[in-house]
């Protein structure tokens, strides 16, 4: 029965990881569901993960909190907006041509990224930078709607997981355990609402 204390005792030494666990995985449940609900939580989601990764010394990642932050405003308005025309939250296919110049962004991102840090002493240089970088091309195809932010998210997270177990940052591994989990469901759910918007009105 030591292993209640030993949890008790790492769950109360690490409030702000617990909450940024609790938040993002709320927070993205409720994407999945494609409910405004989403953006506050994410937002003291990326606050929250702004102090535990700087303190982990992952700072791409540390980063990348900014970045968040701006796109869940960004995401925020511009969700409500389709809202209020369409009634609903309505999903936007990705073309080839936005699937190709991501990835390019994506890749460039990574290399920037990356030779900055390498100047600062970060843990993981390249790893993190590469990860922080896709983060932010899955979150600009999340907030513009696209069903394929679930697919670079899901690769995103398994490559999170193995990160943070190096870190010994078991909670949020754990998270993003949660998160590969979620993103599978957000992929099925966006899936279906995306056939059937795409079905003639009867």
């Amino acid at each position: 029965m030591e292993f209640l204390p030993v949890a008790l005792a790492y769950l109360g030494a690490h409030w702000i990881e617990d909450l940024g666990f609790s938040t993002t995985l709320i927070g993205i449940w409720l994407t999945t569901r494609r409910s405004m609900l989403c953006w506050p939580l994410i937002l003291i989601a990326n606050l929250c993960y702004l102090v535990v990764l700087a303190h982990a010394f992952l700072l791409s990642s540390a980063l990348l909190q900014f970045a968040y932050m701006a796109f869940t405003l960004y995401g925020w308005w511009h969700w409500a907006r389709g809202k209020r025309e369409e009634g609903e939250v309505r999903l936007v296919p990705l073309g080839q041509r936005g699937l190709f110049l991501g990835l390019c962004a994506g890749v460039a991102g990574s290399l920037l990224l990356g030779w900055l840090m390498a100047h600062t002493g970060a843990s993981l240089v390249y790893l993190d930078a590469a990860l922080a970088s896709f983060s932010v091309l899955a979150t600009w195809w999340q907030v513009r709607k696209h069903r394929a932010n679930w697919w670079l998210w899901i690769a995103v997270d398994l490559l999170y997981i193995a990160e943070y177990l190096t870190k010994k940052l078991y909670l949020t591994s754990l998270l993003y355990v949660c998160l590969v989990l979620l993103a599978v469901l957000g992929l099925r759910s966006w899936k279906n609402a995306s056939m059937a918007e795409s079905r003639p009105a009867a």
